[in-house]
């Protein structure tokens, strides 16, 4: 088991000029800026030749790494691990945002929360609505993405061609329970500094190594430290303090739940629930081999891209 400033919906939108070709590929890559109630919103698109005329895909980034690093991982002389770039080939335009408090983004100086990080995704497809001319998008959220990205489809469906949804983590979720001891200093800081070694524990937890690439984690590593020089805590609060934040029956357009079989945010016994109560029957639940959380970065990351690329696809 599926370039000029312009005002409009209340908000300040610009685009970069910033084209990066990606010699190897031949995807292009665009930089653009959205700005709303003050903050300043980095998203990072791709596509090939032409973004015309083209299927429009918006990624959901998790709670540590924003869009770009996330999404975009370019791997020295392993570039399938680019889901940009394997979604791009496959025929769409993509889009990758940094919420606030991630990457480039504005980065409040008190907590930011997961409702805030769905509004600056509203303002996001808001704007490449508009800037395609077209009505609707798809969304895929990975892991604290599920919550923002599905907080964003239950208030705006109208907005929403398909729904994928990767890693989404449940009350009862492995992991959560681990964090839920650290609820005090998640409160106490807004942000926090994580080393560079600090962001590779994620590939493993639950996850052999067999089902790794070393290269891959210490590319990410690199990447994530580089980038995420303060990581915010308020994902992390929000998601020990008050979940469940989302309501399958009014998830109404097409969804599909994808998560890897080591998974320790995600699995059957927590999601099968809420995959029976989204009211579209058209839906789809898929279980990749080989990979956890981290599976758009892992072993099995070529059938997770598949199994994407077909959802997003079908008629």
């Amino acid at each position: 088991m599926t370039l000029q400033a312009l005002v409009g919906f209340g908000m300040i939108i610009s685009v970069l000029a910033l084209v990066v070709p990606s010699a190897a590929q031949e995807v292009i890559g665009v930089e653009h800026w959205v700005e709303h109630d003050g903050i300043r919103i980095y998203v990072w698109e791709k596509y090939v030749s032409t973004p015309s005329d083209k299927k429009v895909v918006v990624l959901a980034h998790g709670s540590a790494t924003a869009g770009k690093e996330s999404f975009d991982l370019q791997v020295p002389e392993k570039p399938s691990y680019s889901l940009m770039d394997f979604l791009s080939r496959e025929g769409f335009d993509v889009f990758a945002l940094d919420t606030r408090g991630f990457g480039r983004s504005t980065h409040p100086e008190a907590h930011m929360t997961t409702q805030q990080a769905s509004e600056d995704l509203n303002a996001v497809v808001d704007y490449i609505l508009k800037l395609r001319g077209i009505q609707k998008v798809n969304l895929l959220g990975w892991s604290w993405g599920t919550q923002y990205g599905g907080m964003f489809v239950m208030a705006h469906p109208e907005k929403v061609e398909k729904h994928i949804t990767y890693a989404q983590m449940h009350v009862d979720s492995p992991d959560l329970a681990r964090r839920r001891p650290k609820v005090e200093a998640f409160r106490k800081n807004p942000y926090v500094s994580i080393p560079q070694a600090g962001w590779k524990p994620r590939f493993s937890s639950m996850t052999p190594a067999a089902a790794n690439d070393p290269g891959v984690i210490d590319t990410y590593a690199q990447a994530a430290a580089q980038v995420e020089l303060k990581t915010p805590t308020g994902p992390q609060l929000d998601m020990v303090t008050i979940m469940p934040m989302l309501n399958p029956r009014l998830m109404a357009v097409p969804v599909m739940i994808i998560h890897g079989e080591y998974d320790d945010v995600a699995d059957l016994g927590g999601l099968l629930p809420f995959f029976k109560l989204l009211p579209n029957q058209y839906k789809r639940y898929v279980v990749v081999p080989n990979a956890g959380h981290m599976m758009h970065l892992q072993k099995g990351h070529r059938v997770f891209q598949r199994e994407v690329a077909s959802f997003f696809n079908a008629p």
